[in-house]
């Protein structure tokens, strides 16, 4: 391709309304425009760079046995309505009428299509010799993000491989989530990402059956913790610590019990204010409902408690916090002056609660805290839990090394559904026994955009993009500097051609433009290797060649070019293969 025959509208400075870089860079090197908020139109370099990672994403989906189809975005609402999730997405899901005939038709567009799959699988497939089945597309989502940000990675509408398995057994459900998350390594490695495998929480299903691939990024919307000794790695929803167990805890305080009046402090800031005291040193008192019964969750002032892991020390399937009448009820109190002497329902302790001293926590009583509350005299458990949400510096759970906590860009997400929707949806199977039995399900994702965006995100240095040439727009950038010259121009055509020949993607500057133009533009653009024909060089039978992310060029003879950028390539792509898990 030839600069001046496509449309690639670089612009010199970023624009006021980008906040990351990623954002800034693909509006600055022309990938993307915004339409709207939350809509992007992709320019011909974003778009090329899109298709390549979406070509990659397919190339490993067959690879590992799934199967392409292209389900409709359209859907109608009533699917929604038998899985429940119209009322669980809100204002998330797109719906709205249609009219047809004489008729009003509700239709959704999809944000996902588990429903629109379980359906169709429902309708063909009905005995356990047709299983397991994994099927997969590449395909527009929508949804109504009501704060969209920072470019392509938060938008209304994105394209997404989404893929669905269909299995008779818990033994097929693993064997295809294994090889989904090894596709997903393939893909991430093959597109040039640093990505982290993190354990994500997987809900009342249990187990380790789900994980999110992210990459870190200093932007990340998502908080992962990892640890660099083992490689343990986990989202802060799921991630564990490795404090322990306390068996039948007990303080050596010996300060006596004191109640306190605390009008209108209600948190963790304005008690301890109040009283001269640190959170640290307070005992945060929260009321939880699991399963529809109370329970009283006790982490330390200055953490915050995680629903997951309560649901999982509670044995639970559902966890909520309580509301007004039931916390006046096991505490005497309204909100924001529980405390754990005297409540009256269970206790769930999180590990450093249990190393607190004289601690402060609330009175069970009106405007009231108490002071000098001390585990095992004031208020009794048999073993303390991990009830908190991770930190940096927490033990690592896996190895003792310890834990940092990172920003991460999530572009994957593997997971084991179970049988919510194809039991909503009659999606059975007939076992050896010919008895029904519901289809065991896993799903898996992939943002392909935010392969594209997470690249832009973490792979640029002052001047522009640097982009690995797996996912690269164009691999090779062709740069005569004097396209008045005929001597350039006959070597530049000839190299652009013989390239084009031997199968290399091409493009090539053919701008009358000043050498400082394009030497800017090709920084920004971040077209892997350059090719610079004319100046000094050119006299002496020479071209320049260098690596967009190399300080130095070399020099190589005009008649041995081609083969010498060509070699250069191979050589790259082979480097860049062997690190890709096998």
């Amino acid at each position: 391709m030839r600069w001046s025959k496509t449309f690639i509208p670089t612009m010199k400075e970023n624009p006021s309304d980008a906040e990351i870089p990623s954002h800034q860079l693909m509006l600055r090197a022309g990938l993307i425009r915004q339409l709207m908020a939350g809509a992007y139109t992709y320019l011909p370099l974003g778009w090329r760079a899109v298709r390549k990672a979406e070509a990659i994403v397919r190339e490993e989906m067959d690879r590992a046995g799934a199967i392409e189809l292209f389900m409709p975005a359209l859907q109608p609402i009533d699917l929604f309505e038998r899985t429940g999730r119209k009322s669980a997405f809100g204002n998330v899901l797109i719906n709205f009428h249609i009219t047809r005939g004489d008729r009003r038709v509700h239709v959704a567009l999809g944000p996902t299509h588990e429903e629109v799959i379980t359906d169709l699988i429902a309708r063909h497939l009905n005995s356990y010799r047709q299983l397991p089945l994994c099927v997969y597309q590449i395909q527009t989502k929508f949804r109504n993000e009501e704060r969209p940000r920072f470019g392509v990675l938060r938008t209304s509408e994105f394209l997404m491989k989404d893929a669905y398995s269909f299995a008779s057994s818990l033994e097929q459900l693993n064997s295809v989530y294994d090889g989904m998350y090894h596709a997903y390594c393939r893909i991430f490695a093959r597109a040039g990402l640093k990505y982290l495998p993190v354990e994500a929480e997987s809900g009342p299903i249990g187990g380790d059956a789900s994980h999110e691939f992210m990459v870190p990024a200093n932007n990340g919307e998502d908080r992962i913790v990892h640890c660099p000794k083992c490689s343990y790695a986990a989202n802060l929803e799921r991630a564990e610590t490795g404090r322990r167990a306390h068996a039948a805890p007990r303080s050596n305080g010996s300060a006596p019990l004191t109640q306190v009046a605390t009008p209108n402090a209600t948190s963790i800031e304005q008690v301890s204010r109040l009283l001269k005291t640190s959170p640290e040193r307070m005992i945060k008192t929260l009321i939880y409902q699991v399963d529809g019964n109370p329970v009283a969750v006790l982490v330390r002032g200055d953490h915050e408690a995680n629903e997951a892991k309560v649901r999982r020390a509670a044995g639970g399937q559902s966890v909520e916090l309580a509301d007004v009448a039931t916390i006046q009820k096991v505490t005497g109190a309204p909100v924001g002056f529980a405390g754990p002497v005297g409540i009256q329902c269970p206790l769930l302790v999180d590990h450093d609660v249990a190393e607190l001293v004289d601690a402060v926590t609330g009175g069970n009583a009106a405007d009231m805290h108490t002071t000098g509350v001390n585990i095992g005299r004031d208020y009794q458990v048999e073993t303390t839990h991990d009830l908190r949400m991770a930190a940096g510096n927490d033990p690592c759970p896996r190895c003792g090394g310890t834990l940092e906590l990172v920003h991460g860009i999530e572009v994957g997400h593997v997971f084991k559904l179970g049988t919510k929707y194809s039991v909503s949806l009659k999606a059975e199977y007939l076992d050896e026994k010919e008895q029904l039995n519901p289809m065991i399900m896993g799903c898996y994702g992939i943002g392909v955009n935010r392969i594209v965006a997470a690249l832009c995100e973490t792979s640029f240095d002052e001047n522009g993009l640097i982009w690995p040439l797996s996912i690269a727009p164009y691999e090779v950038l062709v740069i005569p500097l004097n396209v008045t010259d005929p001597e350039t121009m006959e070597i530049a055509e000839r190299t652009y051609r013989e390239l084009q020949a031997r199968g290399v993607d091409v493009l090539m500057d053919d701008r009358d433009a000043r050498a400082g133009v394009k030497f800017k533009d090709a920084d920004l653009i971040g077209i892997p290797l350059r090719v610079v024909i004319g100046g000094k060089g050119l006299k002496e039978g020479q071209v320049e060649v260098r690596w967009r992310w190399e300080a130095d060029s070399r020099r190589v003879p005009v008649a041995e070019a081609v083969v010498a950028v060509d070699n250069l390539l191979r050589e790259r792509k082979a480097a860049d293969l062997a690190k890709v898990p096998q």
